[in-house]
């Protein structure tokens, strides 16, 4: 049984698409989706620095493209179940055939400027905490002010709050804790600061028409699998605010059977840690066109 799973924001690096418009018509495709959401992705995943694909804004979109456009390079892929960490979220609902790949970028580009708003209203950030227990660490947090936006399993959590208050946490670390990496976002996404950003969405979302799920969609609120089109669109939504469960994701792909995990382009973050998570799953990260022969191979093997 195969799973598909797209990265979140974060895993973007400058230049990071060139090699992947370089195949056939993929930068007539991606040139067809800039025009369309009024975004130059081909300028951003080729060109810009890391200044500038950090902005959510700009990092939200191009990382749905990269991922739309990766899975597309594999031909008929055929996966069991597809689920996506944060905007990954969204890539996983086009892959599933909820959204059409326009709808799904055209939420996207509107996601990524709401959420960048909000960001803007009070100066924020998260970090990393690897290692320690998860228990611990979320109670530690809450005293701190800061909210455990993402419970990524496999010993990380990732804090997000003011950057008073992350700048706290590098000066009391919850026990166990070997080490806090902040991370290369701009604000402190699913958590209370990114409310102002929901209305938007959630008004945005009114003009899309999902169909229900082709395959299995496991959501980051609960981990759950969803099999309503309209219910996965109405979590995409609530999820800005609202912390990533991607552990309770691992646990439900264990559950389901999962044997194989392909992570799309840029692939690295996810297939980590599955790696620590679900041993015995076989990973592989889309990171190249030079990776696709061995997903294609995993494909035919365990889809």
């Amino acid at each position: 049984m195969l799973v598909l799973v797209a990265p979140g924001q974060g895993a973007q690096t400058p230049g990071f698409l060139t090699p992947w418009l370089e195949l056939p018509g993929a930068t007539d495709r991606v040139n067809a989706w800039s025009d369309a959401i009024g975004l130059d992705l081909v300028h951003y995943g080729t060109q810009a620095d890391a200044d500038a694909i950090r902005d959510t804004a700009v990092a939200q979109p191009l990382l749905v493209a990269a991922g739309l456009l990766s899975a597309s390079a594999l031909g008929d892929i055929n996966a069991d179940v597809v689920a996506g960490h944060s905007v990954g979220e969204i890539t996983a609902a086009a892959f599933a055939g909820v959204l059409d790949d326009i709808s799904a970028l055209t939420l996207v580009r509107k996601r990524g400027q709401a959420m960048a708003e909000a960001a803007a209203i009070t100066r924020t950030g998260m970090s990393a905490l690897l290692g320690g227990d998860p228990e611990v660490s979320v109670a530690h947090l809450k005293k701190l002010g800061l909210t455990p936006a993402n419970v990524n399993g496999a010993g990380q959590i990732v804090a997000a709050g003011t950057l008073e208050q992350l700048a706290a946490l590098n000066e009391d670390k919850p026990e166990g804790v070997r080490r806090i990496v902040p991370l290369q976002v701009a604000g402190a996404f699913h958590t209370h600061h990114m409310a102002p950003a929901v209305d938007k969405l959630a008004e945005a979302a009114k003009a899309l028409t999902p169909t229900d799920p082709k395959v299995i969609y496991v959501s980051n609120k609960d981990g759950r699998a969803v099999h309503s089109g309209a219910e996965i669109v109405e979590r995409l939504v609530g999820q800005v605010a609202n912390p990533v469960r991607w552990d309770l994701c691992m646990e439900t792909f264990k559950e389901l059977g999962v044997t194989a995990l392909i992570e799309v382009c840029p692939g690295g973050t996810l297939t980590g840690l599955a790696k620590r998570a679900l041993p015995g799953v076989k990973t592989l990260a889309l990171k190249t066109p030079d990776d696709l022969d061995a997903a294609r191979e995993l494909i035919s093997e365990h889809a």
